[in-house]
């Protein structure tokens, strides 16, 4: 007789992905537990109640970084999409679609030293403000390259026929335009929102501690080798990439199938 592996070996692949995420959540009800203590001897929510209650500043902090990541999505998917359009009808697009990649070149933590001096004298170090700006001098090159793809001659058919029925450059945008890259855009939004949201380098670095961030709270716990916050701080960290997994397999991807 035959055995039929298949399950089995999706039920162990399934069961490896989600070890992670399961373990980090135990960990962050767990505390006191020690080597060599199979069990910790303490589980339940005293390190959620603790930590939103105390000085810790981590809500403050997931909150901080979410305004961030929204902010720079928004700008650079708005950008991206409207400066990859006058890229695409530039005679020089290659060149200029060349020029987007400069910023992936050098490391994060490089590349926001090189701006250090410019945002000191802008006033846009250590402040939210700089933040902004320096993750969406990251995030517009890619939502700039994401939509290159989207302007081709097609839709350029599309917006000459509209002006040749007597559209309107606004009606053009409204009618075809958009709806055309609603799919698109949702993506890119999502994907610049996972950038931002995980970034370390450049906000450490142009935010001089000063913008206490998820992602650098969680380093922060890590360092302290205080692993039960640190494993409650990644379950934060966490949260909203699943909400925005959720939500592209849910409606955006399942119209672009």
């Amino acid at each position: 007789m035959r055995v039929n592996w298949k399950p089995f070996v999706l039920s162990l692949v399934v069961l490896l992905i989600l070890f992670p995420f399961v373990y980090l959540v135990f960990l962050s009800l767990a505390s006191e537990w020690r080597f060599p203590e199979v069990w910790p001897s303490y589980l339940g929510l005293k390190n959620w109640v603790t930590v939103f209650g105390s000085e810790t500043g981590l809500l403050e902090s997931f909150f901080s970084s979410l305004l961030i990541s929204l902010s720079v999505a928004v700008f650079s998917t708005a950008s991206g999409f409207m400066i990859s359009k006058a890229v695409f009808y530039h005679p020089k697009k290659r060149t200029l679609t060349l020029l987007a990649y400069f910023p992936y070149i050098l490391a994060p933590v490089v590349f926001a030293a090189c701006l250090s001096f410019f945002f000191l004298k802008m006033g846009l170090f250590g402040n939210m403000t700089g933040v902004v700006v320096a993750q969406f001098i990251i995030a517009f090159p890619y939502a700039l390259l994401f939509f290159s793809s989207f302007w081709n001659e097609k839709v350029k058919s599309y917006e000459d026929l509209v002006a040749t029925l007597g559209g309107n450059k606004w009606q053009t945008y409204t009618k075809v335009v958009l709806p055309l890259a609603k799919g698109l855009l949702m993506i890119c939004f999502f994907q610049t929102f996972l950038i931002s949201w995980f970034e370390y380098g450049l906000t450490s670095i142009i935010g001089i501690g000063k913008v206490q961030t998820l992602t650098i709270k969680v380093f922060m716990f890590i360092k302290e080798a205080n692993y039960y916050y640190g494993a409650l701080s990644c379950c934060l960290l966490i949260f909203p990439p699943v909400v925005l997994l959720y939500f592209n397999k849910r409606y955006v991807f399942k119209k672009l199938v």
